[in-house]
């Protein structure tokens, strides 16, 4: 699973173990991806994740799976183990 929020969203709640992977950044780190690889996009909603994985599918990546709703929905499956959340102010 990829994590497309951007850091100070990703830094104040995400799925434990689950990498950031910024979509403002997608450019400059696609080469840390294997194009063979499934990957799981999420963001907080779902728009962020559909245009990284239209991004990703422009260059070669075939295996990717969006996931319906984002962080959001992830967190109300109560499936996933999460970090404590911290207030994104308390970040700056």
């Amino acid at each position: 699973m990829i994590d497309v929020r951007r850091k100070s969203e990703y830094n104040s709640e995400h799925v434990v173990g689950v990498e950031n992977f910024p979509l403002d950044f997608i450019h400059e780190n696609i080469h840390q991806l294997n194009p063979d690889k499934t990957y799981y996009l999420h963001c907080a909603g779902g728009y962020r994740s559909m245009i990284a994985a239209s991004i990703l599918k422009s260059k070669g990546f075939e295996h990717l799976v969006e996931v319906a709703g984002g962080f959001k929905a992830i967190k109300a499956t109560n499936a996933f183990a999460l970090t404590e959340y911290v207030c994104p102010t308390t970040l700056l």
